[in-house]
């Protein structure tokens, strides 16, 4: 009887060490407050010069884009800016627009080659950003990284390519990016993507916004 003290109490403190550590290994490891997977895509407006120009032409709030890895415990968004590269998601987040932004994911991830995906977008890394929204590898835009990347990793098209005549081309903001980049040669039939074609893509779900 002078034992069985001791023993409950080793007994219930050896399951509460288990559990906590249980718990504790089941934490994601990096932030839960946002909750991302390999592949998520995530949205914001950014800060940049023509950031304006293309929320006018393409009428939506998200002139940017990116696809989440996570790396060595940590979440990333690979993206195209100049040159392409990758960024700590919390970091991306700050260089939008008051913070605001929306993470979408397949509606059926097992549909998605994560593995391919990533090594898709990583030949990319280091290319030159495309400021002239030309259909070619020699240089890429955000949008066009994500959307090549699942298309050619998984068979995936995420919106469908318009050409640039589609788009509203009116505003002044949208008629000086014009001017400067291509002067009295505009080419209208260029077929493009635009970050708001595969936010609204049937494919995707919101998985996360602020």
């Amino acid at each position: 009887m002078g034992r069985r003290p001791v023993t409950f109490f080793t007994t219930i403190l050896g399951l509460a060490v288990a559990l906590s550590t249980a718990a504790f290994a089941e934490t994601p490891p990096h932030s839960p407050d946002i909750p991302v997977r390999d592949g998520d895509i995530i949205f914001h407006r950014s800060l940049t010069s023509q950031a304006a120009a293309i929320a006018a032409a393409t009428h939506s709030e998200f002139t940017h884009m990116g696809v989440i890895f996570i790396e060595d415990g940590k979440p990333v968004v690979y993206e195209a800016v100049q040159p392409v590269g990758k960024a700590p998601l919390d970091e991306w987040i700050k260089r939008g627009d008051k913070e605001h932004y929306v993470i979408k994911r397949l509606k059926d991830p097992s549909k998605l080659d994560t593995v391919a995906l990533k090594k898709e977008v990583t030949t990319m890394l280091g290319k030159n950003y495309d400021w002239l929204f030309e259909w070619s590898d020699e240089s890429i835009y955000c949008s066009e990284l994500v959307w090549k990347g699942y298309d050619r990793a998984s068979g995936i098209k995420l919106g469908e390519l318009r050409t640039l005549k589609e788009l509203d081309l009116s505003h002044a903001a949208v008629q000086k990016i014009l001017k400067e980049r291509y002067g009295d040669k505009v080419p209208y039939a260029m077929e493009v993507i635009c970050p708001c074609d595969v936010f609204s893509s049937p494919l995707l779900e919101t998985v996360e916004t602020k």
